[in-house]
């Protein structure tokens, strides 16, 4: 029973928990972004590119001149897809720049926490020191 009970402590110590949240937001978040990507972004690339989807672009290597890129795979012809690594840096360089602007924001929010205004504590070390010497020397007096 003590394995049983040393398992079910670990799964429910915080920083697992944490973990299983931040998974879970992050495959929310990786759809936000990938929306963000696909119906927004790329569109506008596609209308730069006079309607050519990136993924599309393609140079056949074996002298070939197949249409589109299914074509050429049908053909089984050499096709170096250039466009779908443009595709992939594209993705990478929206999610980095989501991610920074989103943490970004939540620094921001974590320094006005901390920019709080601190009650004072009170009198310092020297003016307490300077205080009770005073009042030995009315003592003594």
């Amino acid at each position: 029973m003590g394995f049983i009970k040393d398992f079910k402590s670990f799964l429910m110590k915080g920083d697992i928990v944490a973990l299983a949240t931040a998974v879970i937001i992050g495959g929310a978040f990786n759809k936000i972004v990938s929306s963000l990507v696909a119906d927004v972004i790329m569109p506008l690339v596609g209308l730069i590119l006079q309607g050519q989807h990136v993924s599309n672009l393609f140079v056949p290597l074996d002298g070939s001149n197949p249409d589109t890129i299914a074509a050429a795979k049908e053909a089984n012809a050499a096709i170096l897809t250039y466009g779908n690594f443009i595709q992939a840096i594209i993705d990478f360089i929206i999610v980095g720049f989501v991610i920074f602007i989103f943490l970004k924001g939540y620094e921001k929010t974590k320094k006005k926490k901390e920019e709080a205004p601190v009650a004072p504590a009170g009198p310092s070390e020297t003016e307490l020191l300077t205080e009770i010497r005073d009042l030995l020397k009315k003592q003594q007096s």
